[in-house]
């Protein structure tokens, strides 16, 4: 159906082809990344190949509309067509002077490699012809035809782009050629031929010799490529949307193939690895844009084309300053020259490492070029998880194997694999591996999500698994070319060392280093960039960062992060060391308050060995204890295993007094056993029935309290009473706490100030959280038993058994134990809030589940008001600038609407 606007009272056919000059960078929705930035260079000035964008909307009602073009689509392309005609003197298709285009795919959010790409189209063989005399180059003109045969062929057409490389492999060995710029037009005719028979074959159909056909078929081609299995991949890991559609970029081509003063290339405004200002690239001569990405040819670094084409790099430099000065971020380029003269094909936000987002972050607010808020916004809270992983330990003994290019920094080691489906499926089992390739294209997206680093024996640091590995924070290494794989063994050789699959290799990213083997690694340095973007986030933020800690190493490295505080102290987990546990088992299955006495004095004493060391650690800030909340069969002894073990007793003839012993116990345990320990005697349900467990550990913790005070210290306690869901239990508990913490007052002649709050963690709490604020001083939402209690969900078994298949069959739009599910979860959290809030206006309210760390689940906590979140130590930066961004996207929404 033909879609009408309404225009001064006459209707006019809706637009879906915009020429670039009518466009601008504002149009990304409309006319994608790639469509926008094309027409805003040209808006510019800059030398830009005319041509025009076919929108995201036509996109969009193709799949609509049973995969049928706009019925104004066809005629909108034709005009604009004719136009570019106009503007370059020739005609598409025509014998005489013919009109070659390209035809790239051009999403809203960058997916580079994802979807499809056509060059040369308009070549059949009466224009290759008049290509060749126009040029004078017969070589040239039947090299830009094997091309698009090629191309065409594999994105349009469907046939396995193998059968043409291995017919390309075929010729040049049968010739004895190296490189394909060996191949003579009459090679180049011959492949030509071979091309159009793996066509008919593979296809059933001819290759279409009518350039309007080729041109329909390849629009078509790109729309359906928003589709194929890696650009779906590619969208779930970044999150992209799969509504916003492709848009369809026709340009006129230039041709960097036509000789030694021609040639093509990529180019970063700065370095994506260093952020280091300065020109950083690689290019080809006598090549298209493809080689360079596609690792077919090694390319040569930017500075040698000052000494091959000077003009023409004078040129390019001027052009990125131009590009990073008006879009105020770092570019990633595309440029030909085609005898000589220079040629714009593409400029988007260049992706980078995280160290590298950093430092340009930084630059560019002491160039003046952008703010402090414009800096906190560019970095990805994630990336900042880069800079926080392992590196290769310099006093370390290791064999280095050979050298490649430092393509993207950071260490990695795992088992050797050949194939992206092997890494998948190892990856996806638990197990580390680096996967190996000559060079990995779109195609390998599944395997380079699972693999712990990529190591490629051929390309350079712009091609492909150089740019993904970037974006993805893993470490790289390509172009090592003394890695020659066999994939048929599935194994690869460096020199004499074979290494199979499965063997362990270490990658070192940051210095291109292949090492056989495992090499230690230990924790990377926080640069002065990293503490200087994150205290611009600590002056915009208002949310509050505290770290969970359970030890006082924990404790130690929250504080390195700057976490202001401790919002989790998980008692439970200093019961598990081997010394503490068989005490922890006997107080739990003591049968009378006597027999618990002697286990909880031993774990007093340890546990105020813990208390201390952490308080003195968080020295003057907060620290929140959660007394015990264990699931108790955490700590028994296995009920199956106990079984066996009777059994074993009898059949041997086991004394009497072991035997009984044994069945003792047995009997206990099954006691205590429950269907369903998750929601079982836990938490304060432990503490009103076991209280004296609850007030040993009060007294550890105000004994270590007393005791750092007495050696200069500051403590701030926060006693945290967990899993309330009835005022009267937090009532009753608190009444106790305090009766111990004066006892030990009295005792110590010591007063410190202390908060006592619970943990609001299942709905009944968030539901009644106005009457458990009148016995509280402080909340912290337990977010991933929230969530559980929430759904009905036992997270052990949701998440490996359906909730995959929810996000897939997008039931769930996230996993929720990941993203805080803000429409249900959320609800009883922003419940909960006002609720207290109108009883206890000053309560300090907080989250301490897994969501503390992720960046979404923190832009909601700011929303709502709390007061603080409280996440892993090594995620407290992450969390800094997650919360200073939400105060900025806030702003710039409030803006907006005004």
């Amino acid at each position: 159906m033909s879609k009408l606007t309404i225009r001064g009272g006459s209707a006019v056919r809706k637009k879906y082809v915009y020429f670039f000059d009518e466009g601008n960078a504002e149009m990304r929705d409309l006319l994608g990344g790639k469509g926008a930035n094309l027409c805003e260079m040209t808006r510019i000035g800059l030398p830009v190949p005319p041509g025009f964008v076919i929108s995201t909307e036509a996109c969009i009602h193709y799949f609509e509309n049973g995969k049928k073009f706009p019925e104004e689509l066809w005629d909108q392309v034709m005009a604009a067509l004719a136009r570019v005609e106009s503007e370059t003197g020739k005609k598409f298709g025509d014998e005489e002077r013919p009109l070659l285009v390209s035809v790239r795919s051009g999403a809203k959010v960058s997916m580079p490699g994802m979807m499809d790409t056509v060059l040369n189209l308009g070549l059949n063989d009466e224009t290759v012809e008049t290509l060749s005399r126009i040029a004078g180059n017969q070589r040239f003109a039947y090299d830009c035809y094997r091309r698009f045969m090629q191309m065409f062929g594999n994105v349009v057409m469907e046939v396995k782009k193998d059968l043409f490389e291995h017919a390309l492999s075929d010729l040049k060995d049968k010739k004895g050629y190296k490189y394909d710029t060996e191949l003579t037009p009459v090679d180049l005719r011959e492949l030509v031929d071979t091309f159009k028979g793996i066509v008919k074959k593979e296809s059933g159909q001819e290759f279409p010799s009518q350039p309007l056909k080729q041109l329909e078929m390849a629009i078509r081609a790109v729309f359906e490529s928003w589709y194929n299995p890696r650009a779906i991949t590619y969208r779930k890991i970044n999150e992209i949307p799969e509504t916003l559609g492709t848009a369809v970029n026709v340009q006129t081509m230039v041709f960097g193939n036509m000789g030694e003063n021609s040639g093509t290339g990529v180019a970063f405004t700065r370095d994506p690895s260093t952020g280091e200002k300065k020109l950083y690239g690689e290019y080809l001569l006598n090549a298209q844009g493809e080689d360079v990405v596609a690792g077919i040819r090694t390319p040569q670094p930017l500075e040698k084309l000052k000494d091959e084409l000077l003009e023409a790099y004078d040129k390019l430099a001027g052009i990125m300053d131009t590009l990073e000065q008006h879009y105020e971020d770092m570019q990633d380029l595309e440029f030909t020259i085609e005898e000589g003269k220079l040629y714009m094909l593409q400029t988007r936000v260049g992706k980078r490492t995280a160290a590298a987002a950093l430092k340009i972050a930084v630059d560019m607010v002491e160039e003046g070029l952008i703010d402090k808020k414009t800096a906190v916004m560019r970095i990805d809270p994630s990336q900042l998880d880069q800079l926080l992983h392992p590196c290769i330990d310099p006093n370390a003994d290791f064999q280095v194997l050979t050298k490649g290019l430092n393509a993207s920094p950071g260490a990695a080691m795992g088992k050797v694999v050949f194939h992206a489906d092997t890494a998948e499926e190892m990856g996806k089992a638990g197990e580390m591996v680096i996967l190996v390739r000559w060079e990995t294209t779109p195609d390998d997206i599944h395997g380079l999500v699972q693999s712990q680093g990529i190591l490629t024996s051929h390309g350079g640091m712009t091609s492909h698994a150089a740019v993904v590995a970037r974006g993805m924070g893993k470490p790289c290494v390509c172009g090592a070319e003394e890695v020659k794989i066999d994939y048929a063994s599935k194994s690869c050789r460096v020199k004499d060392v074979v290494i199979r699959e499965g063997d362990i290799i270490t990658i070192d990213g940051t210095t291109g280093r292949v090492i056989l083997g495992e090499v230690p690694l230990i924790p990377p340095m926080i640069n002065e960039d990293f503490r200087r973007l994150l205290a611009w986030a600590d002056e915009i933020r208002k949310l509050g960062v505290r770290a969970n800690a359970d030890t006082p190493e924990d404790a130690a490295r929250s504080r390195d992060f700057e976490a202001e505080g401790i919002g989790l102290c998980r008692t439970e987990h200093m019961f598990m060391a081997e010394d503490r546990l068989p005490h922890v088992q006997a107080a739990i299955l003591a049968k009378t308050d006597e027999e618990r006495a002697e286990p909880l004095q031993k774990l007093l004493k340890m546990q105020k060995e813990d208390f201390a060391a952490i308080l003195k650690a968080m020295n003057g800030l907060p620290v929140t204890i959660r007394l015990l909340d264990p699931p108790l069969h955490e700590f028994l002894p296995n009920l199956g295993d106990l079984r066996v073990e009777v059994a074993e007793l009898k059949h041997r003839g086991a004394s009497l007094e072991e035997l009984a012993a044994k069945e003792e116990l047995l009997a206990n345990v099954r006691t205590l056993s429950e269907a369903n320990p998750m929601l079982g005697l836990r938490g304060c349900r432990l503490g009103i029935t076991r209280p004296d467990i609850y007030q040993m550990q009060v007294r550890a913790i105000f004994e270590a309290a007393c005791d750092v005070v007495e050696e200069g210290y500051e403590p701030v306690v926060e006693v945290m009473i967990p899993l309330v869901g009835i005022d009267k239990e937090l009532a009753l508990l608190k009444e106790s706490t305090e009766k111990v913490i004066h006892q030990v007052f009295e005792e110590r002649g010591i007063r410190i100030g202390y908060k006592i709050g619970t943990m609001i963690e299942l709905p009944r709490a968030a539901l009644t959280a106005d009457e458990i604020a009148k016995h509280a001083e402080f909340f912290s939402f337990g977010t991933n038993d929230l969530t559980q209690t929430t759904f009905g969900f036992s997270r052990d078994d949701a998440e490996g058994k359906f909730i995959p298949e929810y996000v897939e069959l997008g039931i769930l739009e996230k996993n929720p134990f990941e993203v805080l599910d803000t429409e249900g979860v959320g609800k009883l959290i922003d419940m909960a809030v006002k609720l207290s809030r109108q009883v206890r206006p000053d309560i300090k309210l907080g989250v301490c589940g897994e969501h503390g760390g992720e960046p979404k689940s923190i832009k909601f906590c700011h929303q709502v008001g709390l007061t603080y979140v409280s996440c892993s130590p090594f995620r407290v930066p992450l969390a800094r600038l997650a919360a200073a961004q939400a105060v900025v996207e806030e702003e710039r929404e409030v803006f907006i609407d005004k």
